[in-house]
């Protein structure tokens, strides 16, 4: 009978979803968890089998779009707002050195922000 179920998966799991993924044993994995990640980092999924059935499937994780949405729910929260605009280089290249020694940084920071105002 396990034979039987083996053999059925075999036939599925070669042609199905699975059929397309690097496939790696628990020790084998184990052993060479490195080179598999590599190979996870370049977009190719491993599934990991104990005797003979899948038990993991581990996939890149896709960070397009999950930026946006975090920074969508933080504006939503009112943590951050979008930028008036581009910046301007020259007026970035003008700017004051950086703070004199002895001065308090919270002095600093005031007098930076009602320059720009």
């Amino acid at each position: 009978m396990l034979a039987l179920r083996r053999a059925v998966f075999d036939a599925r799991s070669q042609y199905g979803y699975n059929g397309h993924m690097e496939k790696a044993t628990v020790s084998r994995h184990k052993n060479n968890l490195s080179a598999y990640l590599c190979k996870v980092r370049a977009g190719h999924p491993v599934v990991i089998y104990d005797r003979d059935l899948p038990i993991a499937r581990i996939e890149r994780i896709e960070a397009a779009g999950r930026g946006a949405e975090r920074l969508a729910l933080l504006r939503a929260q009112g943590l951050v707002r979008p930028s008036a605009g581009r910046a301007d280089l020259h007026k970035l290249a003008s700017r004051e050195a950086p703070v004199p020694q002895g001065t308090r940084l919270l002095d600093a920071m005031l007098r930076d922000r009602d320059a720009d105002r």
